[in-house]
């Protein structure tokens, strides 16, 4: 991806916040915005996603669940990308709730699928080799 260096003028107190952001997350004021920016632009075109701080990172989620647009997409196509099977798997999410996440996928497809992909990686071999503690504790004797 080509970058372009632009002028910017925030008011004092947005400068602020920016970079108490940028040092709670140890990145620069500079990164920390285009952070920002990113993600607003995303959320502005794909209403009902939200951005959220987890494990592996910055990720999409739906609004008002804590559900990964990455899970619902996955659960989608593993049911042939009938939209019926998908409301009755995820019932307790609104009509808006899975259109966002549907959206989301429509618009930023390259950042789901890598995410998928990097899930599918978890084998249980692979489980039981990074993470032991997670073996049931029946089979570690």
């Amino acid at each position: 991806m080509t970058s372009k260096t632009r002028g910017i003028r925030v008011s004092e107190e947005l400068e602020s916040q920016i970079a108490r952001e940028a040092e709670e997350r140890g990145k620069t004021w500079s990164a920390t915005t285009k952070e920002l920016l990113e993600e607003a632009v995303r959320m502005r075109r794909a209403p009902g996603i939200v951005f959220v701080d987890g494990p592996s990172g910055r990720r999409a989620v739906i609004a008002g669940s804590g559900i990964d647009v990455w899970e619902v997409i996955a659960a989608f196509k593993h049911g042939d990308e009938d939209y019926g099977e998908l409301r009755k798997n995820y019932d307790w999410l609104d009509e808006t709730q899975i259109r966002a996440a549907l959206s989301y996928y429509e618009q930023f497809p390259t950042e789901i699928d890598a995410r998928q992909a990097r899930e599918r990686e978890w084998t249980p071999e692979k489980l039981r080799k990074e993470l032991p503690f997670t073996a049931p504790l029946i089979s570690r004797r």
